[in-house]
This record gives C-alpha cells, sequence and structure tokens, in this order.
C-alpha cells in the first residue's frame, strides 16, 4: 500500500538524518582536537519502485539514504607554542607513528610529540615518532627508524687546529738570541718574561675532553722583518715518551714568521718539531693538506693518545708559495696583540634540549656548546586521503583504498614543511556547522511530519469500518 510505503520513506528521512547529525555532533565536540579533520556527507535517493499510471510505467521514491562521509583534509590553522617538539605541517603529508611493541605503522596530522624516559619521541597514546638518523653534515642514513635518543651525552673532541691571528710590534727589539734556548722546564717558569717580545695562550682539547694551555710565544728575530715563535703548554702536561720530566717537556715546536718589510704581511713561515730527549733535537716540519704546519703533543701519555695540531696564523701554502687568508697575522707599528684566536675540538657535555628546523632536522643542544645533527623526521603521502581508516586518537592506517604510503623528506615530493613550536588545530568551522545543524533538523522536523500525517491517514482508513 502506498501509505506504508510513504511510512517507510519517511522513517529512512529520520534514520539518515539522525547519522548526519551525529556526524555534525562529531565535528563540532572536536572542535579543539589538534589535528582533527572534520567529515562530510552527501544524501543519495534510494532504488525507486515502478507504478502504473494512465500515461504508463512512472516511478516513485522509497526515500534517502547517506551516500558517503568523507573527511576534509583541508589545512588547519597553526597555534604556536613554547615545546621544541610541538610539530605541524604546513602542506600535505602526514607524521609516521609506530605503535610500541609491534612494527603496525599509523599515520597523524597532530604533532604533540614528546620523549619518554627511554628517550623515545612519542606521541600522547605512546606511539614512536619515525624518521631518519643522520651524519654529522646532516644526510640521512639508512631506512625509516624510531626517533630515540640513544645517548645523552656529546663525545669529546679533540683538538686537531688551533688559529692565532696576531699583529707583532714592528718596533720590538729582539730579548733572546735563540728564543728556544730560554726554556727551561725545570725553573719556573719555564721562560722569563724578559726572554720575549709577545705571548697568548689559546686553549686546546685532548681526547678526553680536558683542556690545555697551548701558549705561543714570539721575540723579534736578527732580522727586522723576522720573528722567531715557540709553541708550548704547560711542562707537567707534556706526556711525550722521552720528553716528560726534562729540561724540554714543554716545548711543542719552534719555527720563524718573515714579513714583507713595506705591506707588514707575511711571506713565509717555517717549523721545527721537537723530537728526542736531552738536547733539544728537531725536526723539520711538514704540511698538512690544508698547507698548514703541524706540531705533536701528547697531554695523555699512553701508547696511541699523541695529536698532531695544526697552527694557523692566517697563512697557508698552495703549493707554490704562502698566500694570506683574509685575517691574517701582521707586523705594523703598533703594539703586538692578539687579533684573533679559536681551537677546534670541544669537551664532553650533557644534553640540553633539542631543537626542529622546518626541514625536519631534529638537533641535540649540549652544554658544551655543541649542536649536533640527530635525526630527520619522516613524512608520509597517500594516493588517496580519502580511503585512509580513521583508528582514534588522531591516528589513521592506510586501506587498499588509500594505497600504500610513500615517505620521504618534510619539503620534498609534494610533501609540506615542519613548523616547530607550533600545532595544528581542527579545521572544523564551527559556523559552517551551525548551519548545516539547522537544516537537519529542520529536515527531521519535516520528515517526522511525513509519518504523523501519513499515521493519521491510515486512522482514517481504519475508521471506515465501525
Amino acid at each position: 500500500m502506498a501509505l506504508s510505503s510513504a511510512l517507510f520513506s519517511g522513517i529512512s528521512g529520520l534514520t539518515n538524518l539522525g547519522n548526519a547529525m551525529q556526524i555534525i555532533g562529531d565535528n563540532i565536540s572536536n572542535l579543539n582536537t589538534i589535528g582533527f579533520k572534520s567529515s562530510s556527507f552527501t544524501f543519495q535517493d534510494l532504488l525507486s519502485q515502478s507504478m502504473f499510471t494512465r500515461s504508463g510505467t512512472s516511478q516513485v521514491g522509497r526515500g534517502t539514504a547517506i551516500a558517503d562521509v568523507y573527511a576534509s583534509f583541508e589545512q588547519g590553522s597553526f597555534e604556536t607554542t613554547g615545546n621544541t617538539t610541538d610539530l605541524a605541517i604546513g602542506g600535505d603529508g602526514f607524521f609516521a607513528v609506530r605503535e610500541s611493541g609491534s612494527n603496525s605503522l599509523y599515520y597523524t596530522r597532530a604533532g604533540n610529540f614528546r620523549f619518554n624516559n627511554d628517550g623515545q619521541m612519542i606521541n600522547p597514546e605512546g606511539y614512536v615518532v619515525q624518521g631518519w638518523m643522520v651524519d654529522e653534515d646532516g644526510n640521512i642514513m639508512g631506512s625509516t627508524t624510531d626517533i630515540a635518543m640513544t645517548s645523552f651525552t656529546s663525545q669529546p673532541q679533540p683538538t686537531d687546529s688551533v688559529s692565532v691571528i696576531t699583529n707583532l710590534d714592528k718596533d720590538q727589539e729582539s730579548t733572546s738570541v735563540t728564543l728556544s734556548d730560554a726554556w727551561d722546564a725545570t725553573n719556573d717558569p719555564p721562560i722569563a718574561s724578559t726572554a720575549y717580545g709577545y705571548q697568548t695562550t689559546v686553549k686546546a682539547y685532548d681526547s678526553l675532553g680536558s683542556t690545555h694551555d697551548v701558549t705561543i710565544y714570539y721575540d723579534k728575530g736578527a732580522s727586522n722583518n723576522v720573528w722567531e715563535y715557540l709553541v708550548t703548554c704547560p711542562p707537567d702536561e707534556d706526556l711525550r715518551t722521552g720528553i716528560t720530566g726534562t729540561s724540554s717537556a714543554g716545548l711543542l715546536a719552534r719555527g720563524t714568521i718573515t714579513f714583507n718589510e713595506s705591506s707588514g704581511t707575511i711571506t713565509g713561515i717555517d717549523m721545527s718539531r721537537l723530537t728526542a730527549t736531552g738536547p733539544q733535537v728537531w725536526t723539520a716540519g711538514t704540511l698538512n693538506a690544508d698547507g698548514y704546519y703541524e706540531f705533536g703533543a701528547d697531554f695523555l701519555g699512553g701508547t696511541a693518545t699523541g695529536q698532531d695540531i695544526a697552527l694557523d696564523i692566517g697563512v697557508r701554502h698552495n703549493g707554490a708559495s704562502f698566500a694570506p687568508d683574509s685575517l691574517s697575522t701582521t707586523q705594523y707599528a703598533s703594539a703586538s696583540t692578539t687579533v684573533y684566536q679559536s681551537a677546534t675540538g670541544y669537551g664532553a657535555g650533557d644534553l640540553q634540549g633539542v631543537d626542529v628546523d622546518v626541514d625536519g632536522l631534529i638537533t641535540g643542544v649540549y652544554s658544551n656548546g655543541q649542536v649536533l645533527p640527530l635525526y630527520k623526521i619522516a613524512l608520509a603521502k597517500f594516493q588517496s586521503v580519502q580511503g585512509l581508516h580513521k583508528m582514534g586518537g588522531n591516528l589513521y592506517r592506510e586501506t587498499r583504498e588509500s594505497g600504500s604510503a610513500t615517505t620521504s623528506l618534510p619539503g620534498s615530493n609534494g610533501l609540506g614543511s615542519i613548523a616547530p613550536n607550533s600545532l595544528e588545530q581542527s579545521n572544523v568551522d564551527m559556523a559552517a556547522e551551525f548551519v548545516k545543524m539547522i537544516t537537519t533538523q529542520r529536515n527531521f522536523q519535516a520528515n517526522s511530519k511525513i509519518i504523523t500525517t501519513t499515521d493519521t491517514m491510515l486512522s482514517e482508513l481504519i475508521n471506515l469500518k465501525r
């Protein structure tokens, strides 16, 4: 009977409009959910039934159904936070996370991450963020893996080069016939202040991270444009075999610097290294691959603890001659002074924090001043994001409809970049949802009228027989 069909048409409207209201309610309830993507819905009519009319066979609809429920992956707005591990994706892509205790991977737009007590970077549900390990230059190594801090200490790095840029007073008088002969480690100090014209000290590190003073003494030579120099360390810290405990302890190298008499710039440098005990025995120094002379030191006294340290005074050998760098030691008619000094190497340091850049590079900030690259965050993309299956907890998993995940670096292969110290907010438009709520409510009210009106008509029909 047509009246019965009308009842079922009204019921289908009420049922599906109720489902629509559930979708609207889910969107509004997740208005403040990090990385939430709102859902939309569409309706379609049901299969129509045929009926006979005077003009022939016609069709009458039997109600409505929800055709599709799909997520809107439009970009949500960003909220700035004070947490360095809060991350947002500007553009396409998902963070990949692994369920603890399994190899199952899930995907999320919610980047509210933190480190747990095992050093793993996790989301609030404990899923571990995926990325690549990187070398010291930030280049990725191997395949994606858990982002986890396996060490909270930066290992010490021994010094292999010291840079000392000075100006040596042109009018300085020579104070020693041979500067190295003025050194005697059995005295305190090992060299008298009257035996040299200028001295400067730079800190150097051994392989265990301890610091040692490397002092360079300068004295005007016999020629007006030549200076002698000595490279030294405290005698009790010189543990070279055969040298320690002798009068030569602490004497590492000597040499001369030659200046141009008119410009005051360096035209040449030489170096000799101390190599034996007893009377000072010197051997000619050699240039390293960068064109700098190196001196030897051993601050630890082990069987293989010696280290070669390059001395950079602002000039290097280019294969044919010595050429000054942009900042170089000079001989001008002004007081001797140290213009610039530095040394490579550093001591051990503790991890104080991490930073993340727009390319997803995670760097560790250590107490020794080092900023070391650790990981790069992986982002994933899919052929059809609508085919992803919602798992709750802001997580998705891939399906046959979505296709397999393609993992790449942020900012490459069509993927977005990382916004550190930020979180992507829900993309729910509250005004739009309220409009949908009003129209859904009115449609529900109209469908309920179908049922009440049909019920009245059926009542009239039953009352035909009294």
